[in-house]
């Protein structure tokens, strides 16, 4: 059993925790500064534009690149490859100026080139990235990905080797959060110009961040060592990191709690009151910007197209339920598709009404008619049932919800179908539309609720379900060219309460972070946006 903890201190309390003998947790001092994390999920690609979206795909990705910004233990943003920038005074053009110094995993340097063509590559719709939206704020992004403009229309540009310029649509005020997301990191153009598509296998590819990969076994690991040419490579304590593909959240807890494990990001919440009282100092739950709903897919021949269907299937869920009773208090019960703890935004709840409309939220026996009245006017009833393909990703948690929803539609006469898959491939299938309900959750990329209406705009690739609503498509565009930040927020607020009454998601729970670490570890620090680089952490001597 390979090992990278430290401290014989840590080994006896995980024997002792688990009932291992010491003898079973020997240390391997060769690899003492390698930290070993299991993360949820497989990573797509090394290519940005190819990622599927999961969260563990970012919890890679911000380790072995580095954009304009970077976040520091406490998700406070700082320079990165950008040592400062200025804005213009009418907030549309940004220019940064780059590190010197700055070079990719072999050496070469990394340009203002570098990020634009890494932003003209993602953009590219020959990419076909899912989150070529987030960087349509830029002047002509959006033509760019329809295929209406050339590459080199993009609003970016190189004016010298160190200065990168940004001609934005609109003042941005979540623009340097954006910053931090992979979609914003720079590619290096010279290993494009040669090796093209293949320009990140691993015989080929150079990373700018503190950590450039080695080795990767296909939903196994990822190994990757310190990039001696980073900038900073002298104040990076690990030699590497090791990230372990562990869907099986159980699974993963019994690995760390066994020592393979220095991190667990994400243990099954069904653990958490044992873990707390067997391990109370590696076991970490924290407030996070985080919703976790489902998806009526709304293309046509789907049930879920039927407003009716999809406003009988949110009034029928019980959120205090999965959440308390499934779910161990470790979720929070949520009617909103934008989390609590959003800057400058308050949530809008769904409203859920009878038939001459009054409010009857709070009133269970009143929605349970009310749903039941609902799927009889689209004509479903004991001769002829709905039914429904609900899928979600594997993990124990997800199974439960998923079981657990679909009892609670078992009284309407629906009948459901569970189909399960590993993230990556669940995410691949819901995004080409195959599904009547699916799971998903989103995690905040920046502290604006601009992030999560983003996903319910017509045409995005996060765009599940396929709503489309001229309206609230108006509402985001107006949003988004609105100066004044409480008119902003207004706008906003207005265009959930609308989705939210098209039933476009059923909101299910807010997340909370939770993470398995071990107390030898210096540079974790719990944080909203639940993002802990790697190149902060080490182990105490």
């Amino acid at each position: 059993m390979t090992m990278t903890v430290t401290s014989s201190r840590w080994a006896r309390r995980l024997a002792l925790a688990t009932g291992l003998s010491l003898s079973a947790l020997t240390l391997n001092p060769a690899l003492a500064t390698t930290l070993n994390i299991g993360v949820a999920g497989e990573l797509a690609s090394f290519d940005t534009s190819k990622v599927s979206g999961g969260v563990w795909e970012s919890q890679v990705l911000m380790d072995v690149y580095e954009g304009l910004v970077k976040e520091s233990p406490d998700g406070e943003i700082l320079p990165g490859m950008a040592t400062s920038w200025d804005v213009s005074e009418d907030g549309k053009t940004w220019t940064f100026h780059l590190r010197e110094g700055a070079k990719w995993s072999d050496g070469e340097p990394v340009t203002a080139e570098d990020f634009v063509f890494g932003w003209q590559h993602l953009i590219d719709p020959v990419s076909a990235s899912k989150y070529a939206y987030m960087l349509y704020p830029v002047v002509n992004a959006e033509e760019v990905n329809a295929g209406k403009k050339p590459a080199d229309a993009l609003g970016v540009e190189a004016p010298d080797e160190r200065t990168f310029v940004v001609h934005l649509k609109t003042p941005v005020p979540y623009f340097l959060e954006l910053l931090t997301h992979y979609t914003a990191y720079p590619a290096p153009k010279h290993t494009w110009d040669e090796y093209g598509q293949d320009f990140v296998d691993l015989d080929h590819i150079v990373t700018n961040g503190a950590f450039t990969p080695t080795r990767w076994v296909s939903q196994s690991t990822i190994t990757t060592v310190k990039n001696p040419e980073y900038y900073d490579a002298d104040q990076i304590q690990l030699d590497g990191v090791r990230y372990h593909t562990i869907e099986d959240r159980n699974a993963g807890v019994s690995r760390f709690r066994a020592g393979e494990l220095d991190i667990m990001r994400e243990y099954s919440s069904s653990m958490y009151s044992l873990l707390k009282k067997e391990l109370p100092d590696a076991t970490h739950m924290a407030p996070y910007l985080g919703s976790y709903y489902y998806i009526p897919n709304q293309r046509d021949g789907h049930p879920t197209t039927d407003p009716r269907v999809r406003e009988a299937l949110n009034l029928a869920v019980r959120r205090e339920v999965l959440s308390q009773q499934i779910l161990a208090g470790t979720f929070l019960p949520s009617l909103s598709l934008v989390p609590q703890g959003i800057s400058h935004y308050e949530p809008q709840n769904v409203i859920f009404k009878d038939a001459n409309g009054n409010d009857i939220t709070k009133d269970m026996d009143a929605r349970m008619a009310r749903a039941k009245e609902l799927l009889e006017d689209a004509g479903y009833g004991p001769d002829h049932p709905l039914k429904l393909r609900l899928r979600y990703n594997t993990t124990d948690e997800h199974k439960k919800v998923a079981v657990a929803v679909s009892a609670m539609w078992r009284p309407l006469g629906v009948e459901v179908e569970l189909v399960n898959a590993e993230a990556t491939v669940h995410y691949q299938t819901i995004a080409q539309g195959d599904f009547d309900i699916a799971r998903a959750g989103w995690i905040a990329d920046y502290n604006d609720a601009e992030n999560y209406l983003a996903l319910l705009r017509s045409g995005v690739g996060n765009n599940y379900g396929a709503y489309s609503n001229a309206e609230f498509d108006a509402l985001y565009e107006k949003a988004a060219n609105t100066m004044d930040a409480d008119e902003r927020q207004a706008i906003m607020q207005q265009a959930e309460s609308l989705a939210l009454q098209d039933n476009a998601v059923i909101p299910l729970l807010y997340y909370v972070s939770r993470n398995l670490v071990n107390p030898k570890l210096k540079g974790w620090e719990d944080n909203a946006d639940d993002d802990h680089p790697s190149r902060w952490i080490s182990f105490e001597e």
